[in-house]
């Protein structure tokens, strides 16, 4: 969070970056395999930098900082995945094996890319096992910086195993580029003996759904508030607010603090208790507004204006969902104005290439994952259009990284666009829609698969905004899912919210 400056001694520093970043949602359908991270896989500083130099990334936040100080940057294994399911046992040992053998050992430090809510088969904290393995590897004494998520879930393991952690400050987040660059400056000051960081944690006892996470307004932002105000503080490094993920059944699921002073134990736990107290009073106020499909719809026609964002996230792509949820669309057949969703189904997208630009098509689309989902609605439609499904993002989530939709139809089935992609394709960049021509303003409505990160894409476009509450694996009702491996009592799940604090000197 603080903006530290440059360092004062760089020359001959080699640092290493790397990292595994995958949301996992253990509520969601499937196993996610090695085949899913090969998309985004690069393991040398060719490729590292030909993939992200110029993207507003957290890599390339790391690319522009080590120009910058003129430094020696030696990039090991960095690979990601789309949110999805639990990760595959024998995929994840060969992912941990693969990123420790691809560091450079002679580097004077590592910046480690994470997300901080990934789990495996074998591994409910991936991210602390990833860390334990580096400092088996690397020493107790070697420096470790770390990048996490807002949404991850930060577990003692983390904290002990790493020198220094900054999460992101935003969401939708927005600030992975800048907070990079600030954990990479932090790591230099460390590998000078310039800080000496330790580390006061708190786990709030609270599991949070991303709409109550928004940082622009509410009980978000003024937490974040008090946490930048707590930083003035000289002695304080930094202080990372996790929202956590809550589709993660795991031990340290839930919203965490981390503050980290510069040798000053005291000044950490000082300000971990200003945040438990300000957490505490305010626990009712993360608990978003919500309504049923039915009632979305029925108000939304009711606006003066469009677009109005349908905000469908039960069928999260970012959270892990299987991105063809049908329980808006089927209210929203035959509509009395314009209406625009996206929705991923493979089979639709064959049919539409078979028959041709121009052809209608009688068929069956989504539902086809599981029943929680919704069952397979029948739209007649049009096929105006087919692409590739490669675009690149322009708007401030990523900005200049690539996406990949897979072969991408749209279908025209009266006044209800159907964007039908072959992959899974989060709302977080516009260049999802302006990249098959479609203009946003020519729509009533808009359903989007999406909590809260969507507002990169759409939301300057957005008259009004309806959160809606509908089954999937991302659902708004927490109480929807049969947890097992929470600590109770969680908040809300349960009347109190059961504090866990860990102090790391």
């Amino acid at each position: 969070m603080n903006e530290s400056g440059i360092p004062s001694r760089t020359t001959g520093l080699k640092i290493a970056v790397a990292g595994i970043f995958h949301e996992t949602n253990t509520f969601a359908p499937g196993i996610t395999t090695f085949e899913q991270f090969t998309s985004e896989w690069v393991e040398d500083k060719a490729s590292f930098d030909q993939r992200f130099s110029g993207s507003k990334t957290s890599m390339g936040g790391v690319i522009d900082i080590a120009k910058r100080l003129e430094l020696e940057l030696i990039p090991g294994l960095y690979t990601a995945a789309t949110p999805s399911g639990m990760v595959e046992a024998a995929t994840m040992e060969r992912l941990l094996d693969l990123l420790v053998q691809s560091i450079d050992t002679s580097v004077d430090g590592l910046l480690l890319i994470l997300h901080g809510a990934m789990v495996s088969e074998q591994y409910s904290d991936v991210e602390g096992e990833c860390l334990r393995r580096l400092r088996q590897c690397l020493g107790d004494s070697f420096p470790i910086a770390v990048t996490l998520d807002m949404h991850a879930n930060i577990s003692p393991s983390m904290v002990k195993y790493s020198n220094l952690i900054y999460g992101y400050d935003t969401y939708p987040h927005v600030d992975m580029y800048h907070r990079a660059i600030e954990a990479f400056e932090g790591l230099i000051s460390y590998i000078d003996g310039e800080i000496k960081p330790v580390h006061s944690y708190l786990h709030t006892g609270m599991l949070i759904v991303p709409q109550g996470m928004m940082t622009g307004t509410g009980a978000m932002k003024e937490l974040m508030d008090l946490a930048f105000k707590l930083e003035l503080n000289d002695n304080i490094i930094n202080i990372t607010i996790a929202g956590g993920f809550p589709y993660s059944d795991v031990p340290d699921a839930g919203m965490s603090f981390v503050v980290t002073s510069n040798g000053d134990i005291l000044a950490s736990q000082r300000c971990m208790e200003q945040l438990h107290g300000w957490i505490h009073l305010n626990k009712e106020r993360f608990i978003p507004q919500s309504y049923s499909p039915f009632d979305a719809i029925a108000q939304a026609w009711q606006e003066r204006e469009g677009p109005v964002i349908l905000a469908e996230a039960s069928d999260n792509v970012g959270g892990g969902a299987p991105a063809d949820a049908t329980h808006v669309l089927k209210l929203l057949v035959n509509p009395p104005q314009r209406a625009l969703e996206v929705i991923c189904d493979s089979d639709v997208v064959s049919a539409a290439i078979q028959v041709g630009i121009g052809q209608s098509l009688n068929i069956e689309i989504g539902g086809k994952t599981d029943q929680w989902h919704g069952e397979p609605v029948m739209v007649t439609g049009r096929v105006r259009l087919l692409f590739d499904g490669h675009y690149e993002h322009i708007g401030p989530y990523n900005t200049g990284k690539h996406a990949e939709m897979g072969r991408t139809v749209v279908l025209e089935c009266g006044l209800l666009t159907l964007v039908v992609t072959e992959e899974r394709t989060a709302p977080w960049d516009i260049g999802h829609l302006l990249s098959v021509g479609l203009d946003p303003n020519q729509y009533k409505i808009i359903v989007v698969k999406s909590a809260i990160a969507w507002q990169t894409a759409l939301g300057d476009y957005a008259k009004a905004v309806y959160m809606i509450d509908s089954p999937g694996c991302c659902g708004l009702n927490l109480n929807d899912f049969q947890y097992k491996h929470i600590i109770r009592p969680m908040f809300p799940l349960d009347e109190q919210a059961s504090s866990r604090v860990y102090h790391f000197q």
